[in-house]
Order: C-alpha cells, then sequence, then structure tokens
C-alpha cells in the first residue's frame, strides 16, 4: 500500500506535462534562433575618415639593361687600370716612361741583315741583328721619340746582350719591374727571351711583338696570359 501511494502520483504528474515541451534539436516552441544585432546590442563600429583616405604605397623596382651592365664593366676596368698604373708610379723604386700605344706591325729597321748564326754582324744598337734584345731596344728608342743616331738606349746603358740577365740589370739600375704589365714594357721570360708589350687586354692576356722567338729571327705577335712573363717597365 505504501509503495502504492509513491508510484500512482508519480504517474500522474508525467503524463500531465504537455506534449511539446521540447521540439527535436532542444529548441523551445516560439523562440528566435537566428542571431541578430539588434537584439543582443551590439557596439555600432565608425571608420575615420583619414584611415580611408589614407595613401596606398606599393614596391617597385627597376631593370639594368646589358648595354648599361657592359658599360659599367668597362668604366670600372679602365679607372681601375688608371689607379694601378698611378699606384705603380708613385712607387719608391723608380718612375717609368709613360708609352702611347701604337699600331702593332713589323717596323723594325734591320729586318733584312744577316743574323749571328749566319756570320752576320752587330747592329747600330750594339745587339745582334734580329735578336729578340735588339728589336726590343729599337722599340725602347721607338718610344722615346729617337729612331737614328745617337740612339737613346743600347748595348751600353740598357742591358747586356743576354736576355736571360735582363730582369737582374733592371734591378740593379732602380728600375721598376712588376708582375702586372703596361703597355710599352719588356716581357721578359726566365727562358732566355724578351719581347715588347704591345697591348694590355681586359681579359687577363697581353699581346707582345717579338723576334727570335722561335729561333728564326722573325717578327711574330702572340697574346699570352699576364702571368706568363715578368715586366720591365720602360726606363725614363
Amino acid at each position: 500500500m505504501a509503495a502504492a501511494l509513491l508510484i500512482v502520483p508519480a504517474l500522474v504528474s508525467t503524463v500531465a506535462l504537455p506534449a511539446y515541451a521540447f521540439l527535436p534539436g532542444g529548441q523551445l516552441p516560439g523562440v528566435q534562433t537566428k542571431f541578430s544585432l539588434s537584439v543582443a546590442g551590439a557596439q555600432g563600429l565608425s571608420v575615420s575618415d583619414q584611415a580611408g583616405g589614407a595613401a596606398v604605397s606599393a614596391d617597385s623596382f627597376s631593370v639594368t639593361t646589358k648595354a648599361e651592365i657592359d658599360a659599367a664593366a668597362a668604366e670600372a676596368a679602365a679607372a681601375e687600370q688608371a689607379a694601378r698604373e698611378a699606384e705603380l708610379a708613385s712607387r719608391g723604386d723608380g718612375a717609368y716612361a709613360q708609352v702611347t700605344q701604337q699600331a702593332e706591325g713589323d717596323d723594325y729597321p734591320w729586318w733584312y741583315e744577316t743574323p749571328d748564326d749566319y756570320g752576320g754582324g752587330l747592329s747600330p744598337l750594339r745587339y745582334y741583328y734580329r735578336e729578340c734584345v735588339d728589336f726590343v731596344a729599337w722599340r725602347l728608342n721607338r718610344d722615346a721619340g729617337v729612331t737614328s743616331a745617337p740612339w737613346k738606349w743600347d748595348w751600353g746603358n740598357l742591358a747586356s746582350g743576354s736576355a736571360w740577365v735582363w730582369a737582374d740589370e733592371w734591378q740593379a739600375k732602380g728600375w721598376p719591374t712588376s708582375s702586372e704589365p703596361v703597355v710599352g714594357s719588356v716581357a721578359w721570360f726566365p727562358y732566355n727571351h724578351v719581347a715588347y708589350v704591345q697591348s694590355v687586354n681586359g681579359d687577363g692576356t697581353v699581346t707582345i711583338e717579338e723576334y727570335n722567338q722561335n729561333s728564326d729571327h722573325s717578327y711574330h705577335v702572340r697574346t699570352i696570359p699576364v702571368g706568363d712573363a715578368l715586366y720591365l717597365y720602360p726606363p725614363v
């Protein structure tokens, strides 16, 4: 009887609940489920006129053409060459003559003479005809503006008849030598040979003119790497 008194009122209360208390999905009937700013009371947002009129900036770039790059490289090379020559000229190991580049070609005046190998004698510069040393001595005179007697440079005041000792004799006189060539300098090779520096090229090479490079007592033009020779600067 006690149990019946507890269970029966409970059943009656459950049956009395409205059938529409909750809809599927847990929503209450008649309740707005969409968000509303007015209902939520959200604050408004205003944008300043200054912010709206601010300028917009963007990155920019420029393109350098190949012609401009080549021109800048040529200008830099010329400036470097001028600075190097000025630095070399200012060294304490002696001044040297500044030589203007001339056109290449065999201007040696005794090209037809018999060389020593065939019984020939000495040139007016007192070196054997058509030897490397005689050709270079001629070029040094030419660059000094002397093309006939009395000569400015010859065996007596330039260097001996053996090209092997020219570098030592240059240094003994206090004349500058360098691994950097200049136009008009003497390219000295340790295998007993000298040549004349016709031009200093921009690609790490020099063009030289010479006689008897192949023991043929003839004129030749070659282009060699700068590092192949020591350069004896033309004396003042």
